[in-house]
């Protein structure tokens, strides 16, 4: 691919010699206070030409000159290509994101956020894990962002509920700092939100879906410019984000605990009702009942899962 910098890479000391190129998405909103030192040091922690990269800029309608910055850099930069691709109108940070898998050239993708907050000397870190795993996650070693006393309980909790459901350890659910294959991602982005939500689904999606996922301790800077985190909108929409994944790929992950506790409630309510009355209520029937069909439900759910995975 002409504007490709070459040479081979070692993807593990077993294989044999495996050439991959690099894609370094940075999706962007309003970020001119940062996106010319964000290329930068992309473009310094890839210098040594180990590896053979790209750089696209995904730019989300931004109001400011964050396109044309980056335009211009594109245009002085000789060290690797450098492409930007503006969107129309803004649709939010997943749809950025998608846009750049889909016009990705590289066989890898590596996606941070423009805004300072990911080291970009990270970036071999995760590379260097291909062709092993399928995605490999900077796991942060801080909380830098705003509100830190409402986020940290509330991510917390979220990635402890992502945990159980999908029976790994996640170390960091929703970094924005996550490399992948660009193959094994486009089946997906079906199922990936237009808001922050994104890079959540991302790794769920791999998750459960029995790709090898790693995680790797990254530091967390504070970011350059204002914060576009909603406290309760995007922590809802994390949340609901964990539940929609479970439900389309593990439904009975959800519906059998749900239905254990409605069964074992109409249990304990005929036993009261027993020692009570003497005999059981419709009440105590209707619960009953309800647990075996939430049970029901469950299985039928998972049953169209494993039909659509065929």
């Amino acid at each position: 691919m002409e504007g490709w910098q070459t040479q081979v890479i070692t993807a593990s000391a077993s294989e044999a010699a495996t050439q991959w190129q690099l894609t370094v998405l940075l999706p962007a909103y309003n970020e001119q206070k940062a996106i010319i030192r964000v290329l930068d040091e992309i473009v310094e922690s890839l210098s040594d030409g180990a590896i053979q990269y790209e750089i696209l800029v995904v730019d989300d309608a931004s109001t400011d000159r964050t396109a044309e910055l980056a335009e211009q850099y594109a245009h002085t930069c000789w060290q690797c290509p450098v492409r930007v691709i503006r969107c129309p109108q803004r649709r939010g940070a997943g749809a950025a994101r998608k846009v750049g898998v889909r016009h990705a050239r590289g066989d890898v993708v590596v996606m941070l956020d423009a805004d300072g907050t990911y080291p970009a000397r990270s970036i071999p870190d995760l590379f260097r894990y291909f062709p092993a795993y399928d995605q490999v996650n900077g796991a942060r070693t801080s909380e830098q962002g705003t509100l830190p006393w409402l986020r940290k309980p509330a991510k917390w909790l979220i990635r402890k509920l992502a945990c159980y459901l999908t029976g790994h350890k996640i170390p960091d659910l929703n970094t924005g700092l996550k490399a992948f294959k660009r193959e094994a991602m486009l089946p997906w982005l079906w199922v990936v939100p237009d808001g922050f939500s994104c890079v959540t689904t991302m790794t769920l999606a791999f998750l459960t879906n029995g790709y090898a996922v790693k995680y790797v301790p990254v530091d967390y800077r504070p970011r350059i410019g204002r914060s576009k985190f909603h406290p309760v909108k995007d922590t809802m929409s994390y949340l609901a984000t964990v539940l929609r994944m479970v439900l389309y790929f593990r439904p009975l992950k959800v519906f059998l605990p749900l239905s254990g506790l409605m069964i074992a409630a109409g249990v304990l309510k005929s036993v009261a009702s027993f020692w009570t009355t003497g005999s059981m209520q419709e009440s105590d029937i209707v619960v009953m009942t309800a647990g075996f069909m939430t049970c029901m439900l469950g299985l039928l759910a998972e049953v169209i899962v494993a039909h659509h995975r065929r």
